[in-house]
């Protein structure tokens, strides 16, 4: 009797102790809801007693109007012995590219977006950092070449 008396309190001990430490305070949600702040935002700076708009001004949440992709933009693609511009291309904030004007498919793929227009095969780096490494390859010419931001 006491082995079940004792495996019942343990139970609801640890029920208990397992609801009650991923609880979240419905006044306290209320309250990230209302700043658009997260728990981990709020540790780095954002203010639960302000309002979304106060929190966005101040660096804190996410304004789709200012998120871009890394892609987007126009590029060039030159030779790397004459500095000729082989291609003009056109990424948006959707990948959709036009090389020369021409919209072409992309896919990404090994950390970059590539496309092919004919023989010349593209890939853009999506690490900013890396975006130097960007370059163009003719598989018909055997030529290649950088391709650079514009």
């Amino acid at each position: 009797m006491n082995k079940i008396l004792l495996s019942v309190c343990l139970a609801v001990s640890t029920f208990y102790t397992m609801n009650s430490a991923y609880a979240i305070d419905a006044k306290y949600r209320a309250k990230l809801e209302r700043s658009g702040c997260t728990q981990v935002s709020e540790l780095q700076g954002c203010d639960v007693n302000k309002s979304k708009a106060e929190n966005s001004k101040a660096g804190f949440g996410t304004d789709k109007r200012i998120i871009s992709n890394t892609y987007a933009g126009k590029w060039i693609a030159k030779n790397s012995n004459s500095e000729q511009t082989v291609s003009n291309i056109l990424v948006d904030n959707k990948e959709n590219v036009w090389v020369n004007g021409q919209k072409v498919k992309s896919k990404r793929s090994d950390g970059g977006l590539i496309f092919k227009k004919g023989f010349i095969s593209y890939k853009l780096e999506g690490d900013p950092t890396q975006q130097d490494k960007s370059y163009w390859t003719d598989s018909d010419a055997k030529t290649s070449g950088p391709i650079v931001r514009k």
